[in-house]
């Protein structure tokens, strides 16, 4: 705790960074993203002129404030409004919901089921077997989460006003014993590339590849480290897949949306507005360039108006 004080004593950047991403003092948005982005990077960003597809990212955290996204950053209402666009069938079913930890009855869940908070990024507790289940450490974190103020840690300002729950979801897996993430990024309502996760809890890897099912070596570290026997089986339903990421990304400038596919049926996985929160660094630079060159942002929409759509 010492050694922590001491070294942000000696770097008064780091001070502002940590009190704003508590909340604990008022700070603009602009400047932490710029304070936070030179920490992360080690890159000052070009926010005025945004040219990296991190910088991109940063600038429609400060200007690109659709309010309907506060709803789909939501997780239990992002649910209800993919249902009313697409279909219920594309849901995972929600067993439960609860407003606090006290209000969690395990008893009453079954033996497999998936523990997630409404108003926050990377809070997914799974439990496989009830047996081997550690409910004394799923609610330690859960009430420490519930408390998070998640918009002051990066400023993803659509985060500020969700509701704070917990979503007890029915457990998935396909006939691999497995769950995998596809992650679909669109531009203007077009899905370009689906990046795959592997290896999840382990030594995850991540894998781009276009429509087409190419593997795009290039834009991932570990894309370009596979020889030419590597294959990931092509799911099931993937042009099915990249429709459905575009009726859902219809009208917006850039979001991700994560899908997964159990043996042929595509499930909604989630809307994620700002990947790795604008500071990835594991990017190549052949990535970053790419993606770049697909959001197109111009001077004159600054204006928070042209950012909204119907």
């Amino acid at each position: 705790m010492i050694r922590k004080i001491i070294k942000l004593v000696k770097h008064p950047v780091k001070i502002i960074i940590y009190f704003a991403s508590k909340g604990i003092i008022n700070y603009d948005d602009k400047k932490y993203i710029e304070y936070v982005y030179k920490e992360k990077t080690g890159k000052k960003a070009n926010l005025e002129n945004p040219q990296t597809f991190n910088e991109k990212i940063q600038y429609l955290k400060l200007y690109n404030r659709n309010p309907l996204y506060t709803t789909l950053v939501d997780k239990m209402l992002a649910k209800e409004y993919v249902s009313k666009k697409l279909s219920k069938n594309y849901i995972i079913p929600t067993i439960k919901v609860y407003d606090s930890v006290k209000k969690i009855n395990f008893s009453e869940l079954p033996n497999q089921f998936v523990l997630k908070t409404t108003h926050d990024s990377g809070t997914s507790i799974i439990c496989k077997d009830k047996k081997t289940f550690n409910e004394r450490e799923a609610i330690k974190l859960l009430k420490k989460r519930l408390k998070r103020k998640y918009f002051y840690l990066w400023r993803e300002w659509p985060y500020k006003n969700v509701k704070p729950r917990i979503i007890a979801e029915k457990y998935l897996e396909d006939s691999k014993g497995e769950m995998t993430d596809y992650k679909f990024y669109c531009f203007d309502g077009k899905a370009e590339y689906v990046m795959i996760c592997t290896d999840r809890g382990s030594n995850v890897k991540f894998y781009y590849y276009d429509r087409q099912w190419q593997l795009q070596k290039n834009m991932s570290s570990d894309g370009k480290k596979t020889n030419k026997n590597f294959k990931l089986d092509k799911p099931q339903n993937l042009e099915k897949m990249f429709q459905v990421a575009e009726q859902l990304s219809k009208g917006m400038k850039f979001v991700r949306i994560d899908l997964y596919n159990v043996d042929g049926k595509i499930y909604f996985g989630e809307y994620t507005f700002y990947p790795s929160a604008g500071f990835d660094i594991t990017r190549t630079e052949e990535c970053e360039t790419i993606l770049s060159s697909k959001l197109l942002i111009e001077k004159e929409q600054q204006n928070e108006k042209n950012w909204i759509y119907n």
